[in-house]
């Protein structure tokens, strides 16, 4: 709990340093004591910067660049000014066509910070690229244009933008906006092998496609397959070596991460002659020419290609600087990578259309790129900021040391993240990776994967409203935390509200939405973890599922209507059992671990039972399993299933510590708690002879209006009676702050509005 304070009073401090320092009264002035220097896109570098709009009177006028009033703070430091310097910028479009980089150079003090802002209620625009014009006439509505005499030549640049809208690299089959997450896609021939079945003979690095997938390209070597192998967890961009017409084979030049398997689904890009549908668009690298079928009128568009990486990069070693206002796009990589920086913020920025690369053929991850990536320092700061469009993660913080603990002290606060995972099947709203992180009153929704991907140590995610994700992939879920075994502990999940954790997924010739899980999902031996006072609601595996972990306490949660069943505990699947075992070995022996108890057993083999966990004071209330009304033609399940309480996968190695003073409402249906070998209506009775619930509640739990969402307990609820805390749902989710990019929020449409197919089937080769 101390470490949720000093987060709480660093984003305290920080408000209270900007609302003093960027406070407004008439014309745009900033306070008394810091040094203004101010940028316009109808500047001169030559001016003094000294004054918001040109003057007329020799070189009294604001600057063009920012590297002009970067240049220009450096100097006056360096001459002994030691005072606060806030770079207003004037509204306009600035094109970047390098990474704007601040150094060690540049920082600030906490008495003094250095900060970069919009003027006023002007909105800047910047943009990590070049315009691209001269356009003409290729073939029927096709256009081309010489970029490499636009300066583009040996800048291959993997995305493009039309009036701020991603166009689509040529592609086969076509994206199909009608099902941006569905559709589009070709499916591996042959005949569907289960998930989880091992084969000898499974290849990494070829696929078969189907007769009528069969095309004509004159340089396959140059296309790349995007591919979602075996497990349906990630897809990758691999690229093309050969493709034999005879066998129907595509032989790639890197391995998939996993097998690549029949009905896996796959599209190709970047091959010339599929450019044969509004939107698309192919570069050819010999001659730099753009080929584009732009998707209206090119008469008045702005047309542009990413040139930078990241956007804007803070170097190691520097501090106390931030970026605050901006629009912020067009980037390859990332709008904003904070490096081994000390108490930096990025807040109340607009980021779009970030990201153009998949990432290497390793698991994407923090390395891909985000919105924004906090990697390693101390105590920098994601607040207030509107990100959406992006290719991969949302935002993504890294720090803090595994080895001695310490934390990192980074945060995201107060952000609207939405439409993330553009690109990558595995996008995740936000990331975090090591110690000591705060995530806290986000809105996160229509991401291709995660909500939260979290594979930390003695983290906080609270007061979150997380919706609608997991849109592509599956064996998923809301909020994910991954273990290192059993060592991530002391992470805290507490007051969020998780709702249609959907997951898309494949069983036999069937693409199957909701599928495949949980609202919370503490994965791979997660530990030691506190769930306590979240409202988790329609997730197919139900509010929160552990895999193989111990010491879990599940307390004071709102579980509504998962499918398959409320709680799942899995043990730990026999493939990863040695490097978890690896992980404990090494973790078991570090000192600093010792504050979390005893929790290194003197045999790790007793380690691979799930032992500890606890389910107290909870409410679930759960009706019809939505998966029956789909009308399933396969197993599972071949008929009609009932949902259960808890889910035991290896019943025989999970021991359950304690579950009791519950209120349970399944509409007066039986109770089932998943014991082997007992018959379904003896369940609940056979569980409580084992002494558990024994002072739980099987009734109504009194919600205001469970049927529109509204989970405020009544007074007379019997939850209440059992010491459950109501939970502060309207501190729940953003809130209006000097720092928050727009307010009140406007949340964009998705798949709320336009729902995912419930079915998919695929044809046999």
């Amino acid at each position: 709990m101390h470490r949720t304070s000093l987060f709480r009073d660093v984003t305290v401090r920080w408000v209270a340093i900007l609302w003093i320092a960027f406070s407004f009264s008439g014309a745009c002035t900033a306070a008394a004591q810091s040094l203004d220097l101010y940028v316009a896109t109808n500047g001169n570098d030559s001016w003094s910067g000294r004054v918001a709009s040109p003057t007329g009177k020799g070189s009294e006028g604001p600057f063009a660049t920012l590297e002009c009033a970067r240049d220009e703070i450096r100097k006056l430091k360096r001459d002994g000014v030691r005072r606060p310097f806030t770079v207003w910028v004037r509204g306009g479009t600035y094109w970047i066509p390098q990474t704007f980089s601040l150094t060690a150079d540049d920082s600030g003090t906490a008495e003094a910070p250095v900060v970069y802002q919009s003027y006023g209620k002007e909105k800047p625009v910047l943009i990590g690229g070049r315009p691209i014009t001269g356009f003409h006439p290729y073939r029927n509505a096709i256009l081309k244009a010489d970029v490499g005499a636009q300066g583009f030549r040996g800048i291959y640049f993997r995305q493009l933008f039309f009036n701020d809208h991603r166009q689509i690299l040529a592609r086969y089959p076509n994206f199909d906006p009608e099902h941006a997450y569905t559709g589009g896609y070709a499916y591996v021939a042959g005949k569907p092998i289960p998930m989880f079945v091992a084969r000898s003979d499974d290849s990494r690095n070829q696929l078969q496609y189907k007769v009528s997938d069969a095309r004509t390209w004159a340089h396959p070597a140059d296309g790349e397959v995007i591919i979602f192998p075996r497990f349906n967890w990630i897809n990758q961009e691999l690229p093309i070596v050969s493709v034999n017409r005879e066998t129907r084979t595509i032989t790639l030049g890197k391995d998939a991460k996993y097998a690549i398997r029949p009905l896996d689904r796959y599209y190709v890009r970047n091959l010339f002659e599929e450019l044969d549908w509004p939107g698309e668009w192919w570069l050819d690298r010999k001659t730099w020419t753009l080929y584009f079928w732009p998707p209206s009128p090119i008469a008045g568009a702005t047309i542009y290609a990413p040139t930078t990486g990241n956007l804007i990069e803070i170097e190691p070693g520097a501090a106390w600087i931030t970026i605050r206002g901006f629009t912020l796009e067009g980037a390859d990589s990332s709008a904003v990578l904070v490096r081994d920086c000390l108490n930096c913020l990025i807040a109340g920025n607009r980021i779009r259309n970030i990201g153009g690369r998949l990432g290497s053929n390793s698991e994407p991850g923090i390395q891909s790129g985000a919105g924004i990536r906090i990697d390693g320092g101390k105590n920098c700061g994601v607040v207030g900021n509107d990100i959406y469009d992006v290719d991969n993660n949302g935002i993504a913080l890294s720090g803090g040391s595994r080895d001695t603990l310490e934390p990192a002290g980074h945060y995201a606060d107060n952000n609207y993240i939405h439409h993330i995972g553009i690109l990558n099947g595995h996008g995740s709203g936000i990331y975090l990776d090591g110690v000591g992180l705060r995530v806290s009153h986000n809105l996160i929704h229509d991401t291709t994967r995660l909500g939260i991907f979290a594979g930390c140590a003695d983290c906080m995610i609270e007061y979150n409203h997380i919706r609608d994700t997991n849109l592509e992939t599956e064996d998923t879920g809301g909020i994910y935390l991954y273990g290192m075994g059993w060592s991530n502990r002391g992470n805290v999940i507490r007051y969020n509200f998780i709702e249609d954790t959907l997951g898309y997924g494949r069983r036999e010739n069937m693409w199957i939405s909701p599928y495949f899980s949980s609202a919370i999902y503490l994965d791979e031996t997660a530990s030691g973890v506190q769930v306590y006072g979240n409202i988790l609601v329609r997730a197919p595996l139900g509010g929160v599922k552990m895999h193989g972990g111990r010491d879990n306490v599940i307390e004071n949660n709102i579980i509504v209507d998962g499918d398959i069943c409320q709680v799942d505990f899995s043990v730990l699947a026999k493939g990863s059992q040695a490097d978890q075992l690896k992980q404990f070995s090494k973790y078991r022996a570090n000192p600093a671990y010792k504050k979390y108890g005893n929790w290194a057993a003197s045999d790790p083999q007793t380690m691979l039972r799930m032992q500890g966990d606890k389910f107290l004071r909870n409410i679930v209330l759960y009706k019809e399993n939505r998966l029956n009304a789909l009308n399933w033609p396969l197993p599972p399940p071949s008929s009609p299933q009932p949902s259960k309480i808890f889910l035991q996968s290896g019943a025989e190695n999970i021991d359950i510590q304690d579950s009791d003073y519950n209120v349970i409402w399944h509409d007066g249906l039986p109770l089932d708690v998943d014991l082997p070998n007992v018959p379904h209506d003896k369940q609940w009775q056979q569980w409580r002879k084992k002494g558990m619930d024994t002072h739980s509640i099987i009734a109504d739990p009194g919600f205001m209006d469970a049927a529109h969402d509204d989970y405020r307990l009544r007074p007379d609820s019997p939850a209440l009676r059992l010491g459950f805390v109501p939970i502060p749902i309207h501190k729940i989710g953003p809130y209006a702050s000097p720092l928050r990019a727009h307010w009140p929020i406007v949340e964009a449409s998705g798949v709320r509005e336009k729902p995912l197919p419930s079915i998919t089937p695929v044809k046999n080769p």
